[in-house]
This record gives C-alpha cells, structure tokens and sequence, in this order.
C-alpha cells in the first residue's frame, strides 16, 4: 500500500500547475522567463500576479490533498494511529519530490514550498501555520522571497517535533525534517546570492537586483 501511496503522492506532486497555468493564458514557457524556475514566485515576477498566486494555492492544495487521500487509502486497509502517519509521511515525502523532481519535465522543476506548505499543514496544522506566520514577517521585514523560505523551512521541524509534536513514527519524524532540507538544498543558488547581496529583493527593480 505505501508504495501505491508513494507512487501516487508523485504523480500528483509532479503536476506543474505554474508552467500549465502560463502556457494557457499567456501561451509562453515560463521556464524561459526570469529563473526558470516553474514556481509561484517566479510566475509572480513574470507579472502575471494573478497566475502566480494561483499557482501557489494549487501546489500548495498538491500536497494537502495528496496527505489525505493517503489517510483516506490506510482507513480503509488498516487500523491504528502508526500506519497512518507513515502513509501521510510516505505521501508528504513524494510529493514534494513529485514537485521538485517531476518526470515530466527531466526532472528539473520548483523549490517545493508551496507543496512542502500543503503537506505540513496536512501532517502539523498548528507548526505549518507558525511557519507561514515567520515567511510573513521575515518577507515584510527583508521583501526576500528566499530568505523567508528558509527561516520558515528551519521553524516548521522544530514546532512539529517539540512544541506540537505528540507521539510520531520515526518516519514521520524523518520527513518532518527531510522535507526542509530539501526545500533548503533547493535554495543553494539563493543562499549564495544572499551571501553576495545579490539576491532579488521583491519592491526593488530587477537592474538593481542583477
């Protein structure tokens, strides 16, 4: 079952909603435009405003929905608190991977925080909803996309695992934390320009932000 779980948490990861959303309104790739990157912020910076929050509610519903349709699956096979965490652990994990790494497009596709955002909230309502609360703060006090990501990424597992934690697998446990590092090792190429003062600043112009 957690393979079937696992394989179909993917498929539905791996849905780029940014490039199909792009492609049939504006009929343009927006992997040719700014990053490349077929995420909400970068269909956002494409000045299609409206199709990147669009986008981002639909990665982030993704992963929810992928969450849940895993616990659904294990009610109907098997009882007890442990095999569902695991399916909801197997589903969160492949779903974002289905984002980050999708088939479909040679594995090359977003950062996975909208999708990690519906898993959380999906796994840890109360930790997902802290961690969006420090990505608005630090994004009103910086206007840095990236950086917001990454402190939320690094928030998220320290709320679910020891301020909202409960009894969890050690599955679980794993892709509590697997899942930001992910998000994280997908920011490497921020993470230098933030270093360099490089980094696009949301507010600025893009001259300034090169």
């Amino acid at each position: 079952m957690l393979i079937l779980i696992a394989i179909l948490a993917y498929l539905l990861g791996s849905i780029p909603f940014g490039l199909l959303l792009v492609r049939f309104v504006r009929k343009e790739d927006i992997r040719a435009i700014g990053s490349g990157n077929i995420g909400a912020t970068n269909v956002f910076r494409s000045g299609a405003k409206g199709l990147g929050a669009l986008t981002f509610v639909l990665d982030c519903l993704k992963g929810y929905v992928a969450v849940y349709l895993a616990a659904a699956l294990m009610q109907g096979s098997s009882h007890g608190i442990p095999p569902l965490q695991n399916a909801a652990a197997v589903a969160a994990l492949f779903a974002v991977l289905g984002h980050v790494f999708p088939v479909w497009l040679g594995f090359k596709g977003g950062k996975g925080v909208a999708t990690a955002l519906g898993v959380f909230l999906a796994i840890s309502p109360l930790s997902a909803l802290v961690g969006l609360g420090v990505f608005a703060i630090v994004f009103l006090l910086s206007k840095y996309v990236s950086l917001s990501s990454l402190v939320a990424a690094v928030v998220f597992p320290l709320c679910a695992l020891f301020v909202f934690g409960g009894r969890r697998t050690l599955l679980a446990q794993a892709v509590i934390v697997a899942i930001p590092v992910i998000v994280i090792v997908k920011h490497h190429r921020n993470i230098v320009r933030l270093v360099q003062g490089s980094e696009y600043r949301f507010g600025k112009p893009k001259a300034s932000a090169a």
